[in-house]
This record gives C-alpha cells, structure tokens and sequence, in this order.
C-alpha cells in the first residue's frame, strides 16, 4: 500500500547558479504543491525554477524551465504553482536561481509516494 508524506523544503540565500532544492528518493513519485520564492534584497532581482529530469524515459527526460526571470521587486515573493501541480519521478531535482548572489530564499510543499 502506498504511503503519502507531506513535507517541506527550505533553501535560503540562492544566488546566480542553480541550486538543487529537492531531490526525489529512489522508489518515490514526489507532487509538487507549491513552489514560493521570496526577494530577500533590497533591490529588485528575476527569479528562475528548473525541473531536472534524470529519468531514462525519452519523453521526459530533459531539462525545463518553469519560470524563467521572473522580477521580483524588493522584499516580495511569489507563489509559483499557483493551484497546479507537477509530478516528479525518481532521481526528478528542483532547482531554483537568481541573477544576483545570495538574493532569494524559497519554500517547496511537497507529498511524496512512496
């Protein structure tokens, strides 16, 4: 019987290169709830999310945008699933960038299957 988990992962300070926010276990199917990044600066910065799939499925298995600089004035966020949902498989990394260092936190709801 599958057993359903809800969690949540936290990174904060990400700057210009992407960083990994969550990776999906061996023998797990992860769906993302939500997705919310916040502008921790006093300047406006562009915020950027990235699927990695790392699956051996050649319709799925490729790198994709979710958002791409997307501007975030000073001190605001956004929440980026705005009510949809994305699925993720096994060995699946989301991954968040900013074009300035050290500017952005961000908060993923997960519920992973397992």
């Amino acid at each position: 019987m599958a057993t359903n988990t809800f969690k949540l992962k936290t990174k904060t300070t990400i700057g210009t290169s992407l960083l990994a926010v969550y990776t999906v276990p061996a023998s797990t199917t992860t769906v993302i709830i939500g997705l919310t990044v916040a502008n921790i600066l006093g300047s406006s910065v562009n915020a950027s999310a990235q699927i990695v799939s790392t699956t051996v499925d050649v319709e799925t298995n490729t790198s994709v945008y979710f958002i791409k600089d997307i501007p975030l004035p000073s001190g605001s966020a956004v929440e980026i699933m705005s009510g949809n949902k994305i699925v993720l498989q096994a060995g699946d990394i989301v991954k968040v960038k900013s074009n300035t260092a050290s500017s952005l936190d961000a908060v993923l709801s997960i519920m992973e299957i397992t």
